[in-house]
């Protein structure tokens, strides 16, 4: 086995199944690359009351489920899937994402041509095409993270100084050697794991990452920024931002200055970030939680489809069940479109189109061979799924 793709779930089943399809799509190139299959996916899911594996268990005979009665977390939940990961491989992959079909062998080829990698991201964009500042990070010193949570690295983004958080000074489109990665796609050798223990689960949601890509470093390996990847991430739908798991994400800061920093460095590293979390949590939970938008798409939108033809068939059974949505066959005058993956359309495609287009324009994705339709346009908002009635 060659690559083990690993997925924690928790509630986002009609985003998960949207991403299980690229995955399917992704597993076949590789699989024709090759000459043989060898990839396994592994979905862990973490108490979700939304019945996602009775609604994904037939759809997709492919996966292995792991089926946990609490939410252990997602520390927690990769580990307990590593332990029957037989991939050369590790891929940690979050359920509300959709990666081009050339990922895993662009990806694999990568590591396998670099001794030194240790683990690999890749290019982000959200739901709207915006590039995803956290596909590459930096260690987050004092430094660092004042910069971040007083706001210049906002004012100066490319300043090497000022920036260091997102690692702003390096280009976003070529290959690059980064601190941190993100756990939304992170791609690491099994034996790296093994030598590092996987996720720390005393980080229960956020922060893993950041810990896990540090010790990666520690251990004498390198963390490689992969920009000739791109993927889709709706970033927010698989965590609802209100005021438990943004505590969560305040939390898992302090937690690892305390693990890896010591001294009166750490005292005083810990006091400023506590000082600022409470301002910045207060902040943020008004604004978000003020903010939220329901799952359902609001008002009466025409819909401009886009792409394979049978996929967008698919698209309009689904619309017929929403008498306030429409179809209109004139792009300019649709400022909702919906790509329809197919075998004239694929994924990569729509994961390239999708970043050029206007900031007006709201996109959605829909894979061929399902029922349900998928957007996000904000990265601090939860995104919509359209499902027929």
């Amino acid at each position: 086995m060659l690559l083990s793709v690993i997925i924690v779930n928790y509630n986002v089943k009609y985003f998960l199944e949207q991403c299980l399809c690229s995955v399917r799509k992704a597993i076949a190139a590789n699989t024709h690359e090759t000459g043989r299959r060898n990839v396994e996916v592994w979905v862990v899911d973490n108490n979700s009351t939304d019945k996602s594996i009775e609604y994904l268990q037939m759809k997709f005979p492919f996966v292995q489920f792991i089926k946990n009665t609490i939410n252990l977390g997602f520390s927690k939940a990769n580990n307990q899937a590593i332990q029957h990961a037989n991939g050369k491989y590790i891929l940690f992959l979050n359920p509300d994402t959709i990666v081009p079909e050339d990922a895993f062998t662009k990806c694999i080829a990568f590591m396998e041509a670099t001794p030194d990698a240790g683990a690999l991201g890749v290019q982000m964009v959200d739901g709207a095409g915006q590039y995803l500042k956290e596909s590459k990070r930096g260690f987050p010193s004092l430094w660092v993270s004042f910069c971040k949570m007083s706001g210049l690295t906002r004012w100066f983004p490319t300043s090497k100084i000022f920036a260091g958080y997102y690692m702003g000074h390096l280009s976003n489109q070529q290959l690059q050697k980064v601190d941190i990665l993100s756990g939304a796609f992170m791609m690491a050798k099994k034996e790296v794991l093994d030598r590092t223990g996987g996720f720390d689960e005393q980080f229960f949601m956020y922060g893993e990452d950041i810990d896990l890509s540090y010790r990666i470093q520690r251990a004498g390996f390198t963390n490689y920024y992969f920009s000739d990847c791109t993927i889709i991430h709706f970033k927010g739908e698989s965590t609802r931002k209100d005021s438990k798991y943004v505590r969560q994400f305040y939390k898992a800061m302090v937690q690892f200055v305390q693990k890896h920093f010591h001294g009166e460095l750490a005292w005083f590293y810990t006091g400023l970030l506590e000082a600022v979390i409470w301002l910045r949590a207060a902040i943020t939970v008004v604004s978000r939680e003020h903010g939220e938008r329901s799952v359902r798409y609001e008002g009466t939108p025409a819909f401009y489809l886009a792409g394979d033809e049978k996929s967008a068939n698919e698209v309009r059974s689904v619309l017929n069940s929403f008498p306030n949505y429409s179809v209109t066959t004139v792009a300019d005058d649709a400022k909702e479109w919906i790509f329809c993956e197919g075998d004239a359309y694929s994924f990569k495609q729509i994961i390239e189109q999708i970043q050029t287009c206007p900031s007006w324009l709201k996109p959605f994705i829909h894979a061929n061979g399902t029922y349900t339709i998928v957007g996000s346009h904000s990265k601090d908002q939860r995104g919509y799924a359209i499902v027929s009635e």
